[in-house]
């Protein structure tokens, strides 16, 4: 995996090996950030990394120039990377990590975030209710972003709430805002 843009452009994030990640494609990730960046910028913004993974898609958010990013994931190999990586990077005052299960994390009520990157297991049992979890929890800022990773068995597109939805090999990126006019 590749930083596509920003500060740490054509830099390579290595996959833990822990063999229980299905990384994001550089295509499927280049193909997301171009839509927001079609729209929006990243600049000074808070990024939620849910599903965290090996943090490539906060990582790419931060050298896009988001402000700063928490990362959570159950894995704590996943998170010592990630917090390897922010070291490498000279960022690591800009991350936070947390090593906890999604579910109890969305308990907490930590919201406040600008955009949201969710990449959980395919066969993620609560994957229908991600969005309505995320959108009614006061998760986002008023103009905030909703990213969902999931597989074909999963339509998204009739959801109220989703603004864009586009199969990207065996992955489906869905986008969803609370106003989809400000799409």
């Amino acid at each position: 995996m590749r930083i596509i843009t920003g500060k740490f452009k054509g830099r390579t994030i290595p996959a833990p090996k822990t063999g229980l990640l299905r990384p994001t494609s550089d295509r499927a990730k280049e193909a997301l950030f171009s839509v927001i960046d079609a729209r929006t910028y990243f600049d000074n913004t808070r990024i939620l990394d849910l599903f965290a993974g090996s943090g490539s898609l906060g990582i790419e958010a931060l050298s896009r120039g988001a402000e700063s990013c928490l990362f959570v994931d159950i894995e704590p190999e996943h998170i010592k990377h990630i917090e390897k990586l922010g070291r490498q990077l000279g960022i690591e005052d800009q991350i936070r990590t947390l090593t906890i299960e999604a579910e109890a994390f969305l308990q907490t009520n930590a919201g406040g975030f600008d955009f949201i990157f969710c990449d959980p297991p395919y066969d993620y049992y609560d994957m229908e209710g991600l969005p309505d979890t995320i959108l009614s929890g006061g998760w986002l800022n008023k103009d905030g972003w909703f990213i969902l990773e999931h597989d074909k068995t999963h339509d998204f597109e009739p959801h109220e709430h989703c603004v864009y939805s586009k199969a990207y090999g065996r992955t489906v990126v869905a986008m969803f805002k609370s106003n989809k006019d400000e799409f």
